[in-house]
């Protein structure tokens, strides 16, 4: 009798988790195909199974937070692991002495199992703790849980629970009722909490591992219906989704190259995303695929700054609406009306937050179950500024200045040549074809050939190289910008033209190896560049002085200075550009190297990026002045970087913070030609050097 209730109740909770669940799981699955825009993610397997090890059996992104991170990974492994007392529960509906077949009373596994019953229930006490020292209410915006829908997350919390009270309640009921599968001291757990119910007699112990049993079986298709229902998605979406992540990161290069000629389009072509279902399956699965964590938010330099950008309430509001619009995506052709799927911008988007966004890509970095937030934000951009020309009015004058001038500030190709004026020798300036005695084509960039402040880390560039004997050339006046700004402002067709200009050139010159400056121009030329027939061997400025110091071409002298070094967004997240720089300050006597607090792979943005350079900021506090509040915090007498734009930036900042006469703003490149100046016996040491300027 007892057995034909548990089968009977059993089966009938698990039919009603299989049906629910699985409707509402054929429901999405329709819903992520029903993407638009193509988006090939089948390659390299090899490496998308090593990155499911690593992310996902491994943890590696959630244990960059390390108490959060050791309980999800302890979670994780432990429902693994507990996976086995899953079978043995729907074997107990059956048979009473249920054993899985082979392993079954391993006593190795009865431990197993009560080590991480007992782990999960104190990673849950983690979690709870977490979410209340970290509640909204609290800290509001400073919390990375604002906006989450966090009485969701405690009912997971007590379900889970529920899961794992019943489970430990019947098991250790089994060992009363002799039907225990581990006989031992090793299920330590179960062993334990039975010697308290032992004294309840065999008739209740019988009745409590029914109950409990059931309980538990019901608890657990309660909660897969739950989970497929809720943000908790993820426990089945993540691994999928981090398996067509891109490869090896979500971040450089965008995602997609608009096929921009003329003659492949369309008549009804749309490029971006202006609705939700012109987004990609992928970034239909990313907004699916989203656990409310705020990883991205916490790092997010507009969140931070007051703007209305936060990168998980934009993926959020974009799920909701792919919900809420999932009646009309998921009609036949036929049956959809024109106009019935609301506009993203505004009426989903905010047009603040869709243009305050860096694209300094902390949110995918952050992000455990790797979102690309910023692919899915550009083409929201992309959208506004080629279907419907709507784009901040700022920065018509950028775009009008590269489509008509061939850089940002509209000053032409006749200044490219002026910072060359006052140095000691001769830049060779490519005519043609390069010489054969030629290595590197030196890539200014429009920034370093015209701004003033960039200039000087060019000259001293130049130098260095110059000093160095590495052989070098120049564009001149048929340098042009790399399109850099445009693309990231969403005007895709301007890039490409910018683009294809340049790849002419450069091709037509036989140039094989670029060493670029400004990261943005390094970035282009070396990721965005070969989708366009461009393929270059591309070397950063520090990256070749790394080199250089390394090998002894460059002996560095003496700078006596604090330094705190700031990451350039595209140079460091984006290209994974962090160590050599400090290598070429770490190489100077005197320099004492001081971290800020956000640095590397956490480092905050300046400002400049996503075209944010040429546009105002009138919402919140500037983001460059955040940043360097920071760097001035650390004390250190300089602040040094290796991107013009961060440099154009952080001296604006250090200026509106009146500290201008007692902190320097200089380029890596530009400390060690200083220290060498010293080491060349100028008779001036590098404090002497500083009050120069």
């Amino acid at each position: 009798m007892i057995i034909t209730v548990r089968i009977i109740l059993g089966m009938l909770f698990t039919l009603a988790a299989f049906i629910i669940g699985g409707r509402r799981l054929f429901w999405l699955f329709k819903l992520v195909r029903s993407g638009k825009k193509p988006d090939k993610r089948s390659s390299a397997l090899l490496k998308r199974l090593s990155i499911e090890m690593v992310e996902v059996i491994g943890q590696k992104k959630l244990l960059k937070k390390k108490v959060p991170g050791l309980a999800h990974a302890f979670t994780f492994w432990g429902f693994l692991i507990l996976g086995f007392t899953i079978i043995e529960a729907w074997g107990d509906l059956f048979d009473r002495n249920f054993a899985i077949p082979i392993i079954g009373h391993w006593a190795v596994l009865g431990f197993l199992e009560d080590f991480f019953m007992v782990a999960i229930l104190v990673a849950l006490i983690v979690f709870s703790s977490i979410r209340l020292i970290k509640s909204p209410s609290k800290l509001e915006r400073k919390s990375r849980f604002y906006g989450s829908h966090n009485s969701a997350a405690w009912l997971v919390l007590l379900m889970i629970t529920g899961v794992l009270v019943s489970l430990w309640i019947y098991r250790a009921a089994q060992v009363n009722t002799k039907h225990f599968p581990y006989t031992t001291w090793w299920a330590f757990a179960s062993q334990g909490l039975a010697k308290l119910l032992v004294h309840l007699g065999p008739s209740a112990n019988s009745a409590i591992e029914t109950i409990f049993l059931l309980a538990n079986v019901g608890i657990i298709c309660g909660f897969l219906i739950l989970v497929v229902y809720s943000k908790h998605l993820h426990i089945f979406l993540a691994p999928i989704n981090i398996a067509f992540s891109r490869r090896p990161r979500a971040l450089g290069a965008l995602g997609t190259t608009l096929d921009m000629d003329p003659e492949n389009m369309e008549d009804d072509a749309v490029f971006g995303a202006g609705n939700i279902d012109q987004f990609s399956w992928k970034q239909l699965l990313d907004l699916a695929t989203c656990t409310e964590c705020g990883r991205c938010q916490e790092q997010c330099p507009a969140w931070n700054t007051g703007k209305p950008l936060s990168p998980k309430l934009l993926i959020m509001e974009l799920r909701d609406h792919l919900f809420k619009s999932a009646d009309i995506i998921l009609r036949s052709g036929d049956d959809k009306k024109e106009g019935e799927l609301s506009n993203l911008v505004p009426d989903v988007i905010d047009t603040d937050v869709l243009w305050s966004c860096t694209t300094c890509g902390a949110c995918v970095e952050q992000c455990p179950v790797d979102i690309e937030h910023v692919d899915t934000i550009l083409d929201m951009r992309r959208y506004q500024v080629l279907m419907e020309s709507e784009f901040p009015t700022e920065a018509g004058t950028m775009l009008r200045n590269i489509e008509n001038r061939g850089d940002p500030w509209g000053l032409g190709s006749s200044t490219r040549l002026q910072w060359t004026e006052g140095l000691e020798f001769e830049i060779p300036v490519i005519d043609g074809e390069i010489p054969e005695n030629i290595e590197y084509l030196f890539w200014v960039g429009c920034a370093g050939a015209l701004d003033e402040r960039a200039r000087k880390t060019t000259q001293s560039l130049a130098r260095l190289l110059h000093r160095a004997g590495v052989s070098f050339a120049i564009l001149g006046k048929a340098e042009s910008c790399t399109g850099d700004s445009a693309r990231r402002l969403g005007n895709e067709y301007l890039f490409q033209m910018q683009a294809a200009q340049n790849i002419e050139t450069l091709n037509s010159a036989k140039i094989k190896k670029i060493i670029a400056s400004c990261p943005h121009c390094f970035n282009a030329l070396a990721n965005e560049y070969p989708s366009l027939g461009g393929n270059f061997e591309v070397v950063h400025h520090s990256q070749l002085l790394n080199v250089l110091v390394r090998d002894k071409k460059v002996t560095a002298g003496t700078f006596k200075a604090t330094v705190t070094y700031h990451d350039p967004c595209y140079l460091g997240r984006h290209n994974r550009v962090f160590d050599e720089p400090r290598n070429v300050l770490d190489s100077v006597n005197g320099v004492n190297q001081i971290e800020m607090h956000r640095c590397r792979e956490k480092g905050f943005c300046c400002g400049a990026g996503g075209a944010r350079m040429w546009l105002e900021e009138n919402i919140g506090e500037r983001i460059n002045v955040n940043r360097t509040k920071e760097a001035l915090s650390t004390g250190a007498d300089v602040v040094s970087t290796a991107c013009p734009f961060c440099m154009i930036m952080i001296d604006d900042a250090v200026k509106a913070e009146n500290k201008a006469d007692d902190v320097r703003v200089l380029d890596v490149a530009q400390i060690l030609e200083e220290s060498m100046m010293v080491q060349a016996g100028t008779g001036k040491d590098s404090e002497s050097v500083a009050s120069d300027e």
